[in-house]
């Protein structure tokens, strides 16, 4: 994927006293009372950040927060509480301005963090209007938001129309890398594991990945349904009836191209879904009619555990079972720990993977752990996203 990158243009030499704008993702949960509760995005963005000030550059940062009304600010929609903690990660105040649009001061080695984007008129339908004034702000735009790669707004796609140059900072470039070397030209077996609680909802991603792994691990709900597709009994159990023959022809895809979708042998069931229900390991050919599959069983998470050693390269999207529940969680647990055990390139995304990944603490044995949660789940349906085509658009010329 052929982009212009802003490291380059910095190691040039080319963002010294330009004005350079940035698009991050510093979209952070916050409590009731506006605190953030937890700070990934805007730590992951500081790089990008240093790089521009490091180059001398002029430099003005803004991202989206929440879920503001356009035309109409309120306190609640601020990046003040961004500000505060990004100043503290970079050791300088960093000021909120307001009302940018029409234009920004801020000189070379000065930083501002530009108000909400999402509360611009046009933003989210990525207004001509709006994108051209964004445009003549800077001189070199970066996009370093993979978070918001699936969007073509007005911050993501319209500014880098018209911006003089535009580019792909290091997170959204990372991003770029890995997901070539996970898709593009992964090293052979490639593996994908995609679990949740629903095969609708990743049902296009379940159907391109057929035709290109050699191994396709489904768990959750989804992998239910693959069950009932199988001629398994699954007793009350949360899937998807009307999309068996859907999860059949994905199995006969894969079969075709002498790869598989490993059906569980064994489960963990419970009556009720309560973190303290009694849990039971039983063969796959047993479940009751008042069972909950809540969980793969041991002898499913080692075969698939061994098969993940073995694998050349891993994507990896979701649980494979209710991990938050002890009873529940030896599925995911396993898999997680034969990732990080494996000599594979494994790349994750999706909010639960992460979660899984944090609590097994993983996070340094897996290859790459995508920013994107919609982002990195149309990548694996196939799409290019609308940030990396106007970004190699203007690599093209």
């Amino acid at each position: 994927m052929n982009v212009l990158r802003f490291s380059d243009l910095c190691a040039q030499g080319k963002a010294h006293g330009q004005r350079v704008f940035i698009r991050a993702d510093l979209n952070v949960p916050q409590d009731d009372a506006g605190r953030i509760t937890e700070d990934t995005r805007i730590r992951a963005s500081v790089p990008c950040i240093r790089m521009a000030l490091d180059a001398g550059a002029a430099v003005m940062v803004t991202s989206h927060l929440g879920r503001p009304t356009e035309g109409q600010f309120k306190p609640e929609d601020s990046l003040a509480p961004v500000a505060q903690r990004l100043g503290e990660l970079l050791g300088r105040k960093v000021p909120v301005i307001a009302n940018w649009v029409d234009g920004v001061e801020v000189a070379p080695g000065q930083l501002v963090l530009l108000e909400n984007c999402r509360v611009n008129v046009g933003e989210k339908k990525n207004s001509e209007a709006l994108a051209r004034k964004m445009a003549a702000l800077c001189d070199i735009f970066v996009n370093d938001a993979f978070g918001t790669a699936h969007r073509a707004e007005g911050t993501t796609y319209g500014i880098a129309q018209y911006a003089p140059i535009a580019c792909a900072g290091p997170l959204l470039a990372a991003e770029i890398d890995a997901i070539s070397k996970a898709l593009a030209n992964p090293r052979r077996p490639l593996a994908a594991i995609v679990a949740g609680s629903k095969v609708s909802t990743k049902l296009t991603i379940l159907k391109s990945l057929s035709a290109n792994v050699d191994q396709l691990i489904v768990g959750g709900g989804i992998a239910n349904t693959f069950m009932l597709a199988a001629g398994l009994n699954i007793g009350k159990s949360l899937a998807e009836p009307d999309l068996v023959d859907q999860a059949k022809a994905v199995i006969e895809a894969m079969k075709a191209r002498g790869a598989e979708v490993p059906i569980p042998t064994d489960v963990v069931t419970a009556k009720e879904f309560k973190a303290d229900a009694k849990a039971e390991i039983k063969l796959a050919t047993e479940v009751q009619n008042d069972d909950l599959i809540l969980d793969i069983g041991p002898e499913t998470a080692k075969k698939l555990a061994d098969q993940l050693k073995q694998a050349g390269t891993i994507v990896w999207n979701g649980p494979v079972g209710v991990f938050e529940f002890e009873a529940f969680e030896n599925g995911t647990k396993t898999i997680a720990k034969a990732i990080a055990e494996s000599s594979a390139f494994s790349i994750a995304g999706g909010g639960d993977t992460l979660a899984a990944i944090a609590k097994y603490g993983i996070d340094k044995q897996v290859g790459y752990i995508s920013t994107g949660g919609g982002a990195f789940l149309e990548v694996l349906e196939g799409k290019t996203l609308p940030a990396f085509e106007i970004l190699m658009k203007r690599a093209a010329g």
